[in-house]
């Protein structure tokens, strides 16, 4: 038991309650290889896919909200947490077919909603622009791809760093600099989640996110979309402007900019930002 864990046990079983409640189903993606899912509740399914070096965690404080009256659906994606990585995986392109058949097996065609945070949600972009016909809505949080960012925030590196107390130095400092806007959000199970998912990114050198690949993929859609940023993003606060440009090319049938919030949005606002997901997966198709 690492020592973040073993300080933080409230982190620690509330993960592992909300992970127990799952009933876990397996898909191949690839040969020898297999993505990991995880379902909450019953009734219409909703699909979520966690952003770059994540895992379903990305998701702790959502799943409980729509597992009230949804069956939450929710990968590992390829490369990440605990499924394995294909040969064939180096960025959202290649993760997109993966998930994308997975999500045939496992709702065995039903009609869904598909929600994806960051790096997800250009794989979610990815895969609406095959254009699968029970795709009901496609949602984007904090989502990137449109070819506005001149550089990510400088974030530092965990290697070689083995004293407890520095390396939790290192994920707060970085969850500060990229995920969260108000330092108190980086709290006891932001950290634990940082902890458990960073060692598990296994898709190293995703460039996708910062090319304009969203744009292009908007006008073979088929479904309405729907976007979600927090107006502190790292990524775009210094120039909100410039996103909510950009966010005009895809045709959006709604875009909310909460207020007070990062990148994880639906870590740091949490009670906002499920109000504002579930009017969208609520609205007339």
């Amino acid at each position: 038991m690492s020592s973040l864990t073993a300080a933080r046990p409230e982190a620690e079983e509330l993960l592992q309650r909300v992970d127990d409640a799952a009933i876990r189903k397996t898909t191949r993606c690839g040969d020898d290889a297999v993505m990991v899912w995880r379902k909450w509740g019953e009734g219409r399914p909703v699909v979520l896919l966690h952003g770059g070096s994540g895992s379903w965690t990305h998701w702790i404080r959502t799943i409980p909200f729509l597992a009230r009256r949804r069956s939450v659906w929710v990968p590992d994606m390829p490369g990440f947490g605990d499924s394995d990585l294909p040969e064939d995986v180096v960025d959202a392109d290649s993760v997109a077919p993966h998930v994308c058949n997975g999500i045939s097996e496992v709702l065995d065609d039903r009609s869904f909603d598909l929600v994806g945070f960051s790096f997800g949600g250009l794989v979610a972009g990815l895969i609406a622009a095959e254009a699968p016909v029970n795709l009901d809505r496609l949602v984007f949080v904090s989502v990137a791809g449109f070819g506005i960012i001149e550089k990510s925030p400088q974030l530092k590196s965990l290697r070689n760093v083995t004293d407890p107390q520095e390396r939790e130095d290192v994920l707060r400092f970085n969850l500060n600099a990229l995920m969260l806007s108000d330092p108190a959000a980086a709290d006891d199970l932001a950290l634990l989640i940082q902890q458990k998912n960073i060692p598990r990114d296994r898709v190293r050198g995703r460039s996708q996110v910062m090319q304009p690949i969203l744009p292009r993929l908007a006008g073979r859609w088929t479904c309405p979309a729907y976007g979600i940023w927090g107006r502190e993003d790292a990524l775009y606060r210094t120039d909100i402007a410039a996103l909510q440009k950009a966010a005009s090319t895809l045709g959006l049938a709604g875009e909310t900019y909460l207020e007070g919030a990062g990148h994880w949005i639906q870590y740091e606002r949490p009670q906002a930002f499920n109000a504002v997901l579930d009017s969208y997966l609520n609205a007339t198709v």
